[in-house]
Formats: C-alpha cells, structure tokens, sequence
C-alpha cells in the first residue's frame, strides 16, 4: 500500500456507501479517525500494523470519501451503529479498536453498549466526559456560522487550524493541510463540515462516563503529552475510570500519527502483542 495514497474500497451499510481501507491478514484491528481527518489520519501507521493484522480502516460517515448526506445523523451514537454495521458487512464478530479523538467517543459507545465487540481498546487523545467541543470549535457552532463563512474561508481556517494541533509546528505541512481539506472542499464539503460541527456535544460521552467504571477490556490510554485539544488530565480522568487500563505518553501534540508515527506504531504493537 502506498501509504500516501492507500487505495480504497467501498460498502454499503445502512443505506450509505462507506469508504475504508483494508491492509494484512491476522486479527482484525480497526482505526477511527475524528474531525477534520478521516482513515488517511492513520496511513503512517498502518502499514507496520498490518504486517500482523487484519487493519480496517474506515472513514466515518459525512468524512472523508464515504456518503455525505445532507439529512443524515452524524452524532456518535450514530457512527457507532455505522461501525457496528460495517463490522456486520464485513463478517468481524470482535475486533481491537484504536480510536482518536471523536473516534474514541465512538469506541467508548460500542465499549459500553457492546462490550463484546471489541478485544482490546486503545483510546487516543480521545473526546470524554465533558472535554468537547474544543473552544476553536465553539463559535462554529453558532446557527449563522456557516452562512457567515465562504467554502475558501474555511479551507483558509482549517490550514491555520492544524498547526495548532502540533507541537512542533513545522510538522503541519502544505501535503497535511491539502489532505485534510480535500473532503470539505466547495459548498457541498462546508456543509458536510458543518454538519459535524453541530453534532459536537458531550451528552452521549457524559451519559456513559459510570459505565467506563465496568469496562471488562483491556486498554490503552495513547495521549500527546502537549495536547492543547484533548488535554493530558482527561487521559489521567479515563485511566482513573477504566479499571483495566494505563496511560502511553507521546512526545507531540494532538496529531500524534503525523509527529510521532514510528513511535505510535511501536506501542501499539506492543500493547497488542502482549
């Protein structure tokens, strides 16, 4: 796989095409991305991952290249059912899920309310408790926001945006930026952006926070120790409330894949392994 441009494939589920990239043979591993990035988020990474596994990686539904419906539910809960669904379509009873950011509101969904799908856990500066939406986020989040913004105004934010989430700022390059708004060019893709950015509450992750308390899987709490988006107490909160868990620090910031791939890709290895 060219881990630039890993080649894609395509299924139905729930009625939307859902995009993914599948790589290796083994155990099945899957990756969730969050906003704005999709499956490319993990493309450094993969590619080590599935020297052992099974690695499905799928864009979530209203990202990347899977469907964009205007009417759709794009909230967490409702990317949990698309997961489930995929998993289904895929014939994956079980699998271990690796999780950043609103991909691990996700996962701790699926973990709480299908505690059997999943092997093992690993939540990368993942959303929980009541850490979302992040305050760059919020004004989006006004009923004229997007009235107010044109498709290259926002292509504009978002390159601004990225280094923000670096903590060595030059890792936030011209490719990165190209990749990460290819999906959410012209009106259709603002829409699409937008669509999510109203979906950016922590009611669902707030409701399930007892229920981490009896998680029964085994987790891995993957954290950049400069994360200004998802900042390092909500890793220590998460390893407080998941019994069966610890914390793996990274020296970046909230884009651990892009600063630190050989690094991640190491200690998800071990975690795996062992």
């Amino acid at each position: 796989m060219d881990a630039q441009n890993p080649e894609y494939q395509y299924t139905q589920v729930k009625g939307h095409r859902i995009a993914y990239i599948e790589q290796g043979t083994g155990p099945t591993l899957i990756f969730l991305h969050g906003i704005p990035t999709s499956a490319l988020l993990w493309r450094n990474v993969i590619p080590t991952l599935a020297k052992h596994y099974r690695v499905i990686a799928p864009d979530m539904l209203n990202y990347g290249k899977s469907d964009k419906p205007a009417d759709a539910n794009v909230s967490i809960a409702a990317q949990s059912e698309i997961l489930l669904g995929l998993m289904d379509g895929l014939g994956i009873r079980s699998a271990d899920l690796v999780a950043h950011d609103i991909g691990g509101g996700v996962a701790q969904i699926i973990a709480t309310q299908h505690p059997e799908r999943i092997n093992r856990l690993v939540l990368a500066d993942a959303v929980c408790f009541d850490s979302w939406p992040i305050p760059e986020f919020k004004p989006l989040q006004e009923p004229k926001a997007e009235d107010d913004m044109t498709p290259a105004e926002l292509e504009s934010m978002l390159r601004d945006f990225l280094p923000q989430g670096m903590h060595d700022s030059s890792n936030a390059t011209e490719e990165l930026a190209d990749m990460v708004i290819e999906p959410w060019k012209g009106e259709l893709g603002k829409k699409a952006f937008f669509r999510n950015l109203r979906r950016l509450n922590p009611e669902y992750t707030l409701a399930l926070a007892d229920e981490l308390t009896s998680l029964p899987h085994k987790t891995l709490i993957l954290w950049g120790q400069h994360d200004s988006f998802q900042k390092p107490e909500y890793a220590e909160k998460l390893a407080s409330a998941i019994p069966d868990s610890r914390i793996e620090w990274v020296n970046s910031a909230h884009w651990i894949t892009e600063e630190q791939p050989e690094e991640v890709a190491k200690v998800l290895g071990n975690f795996l392994r062992n």
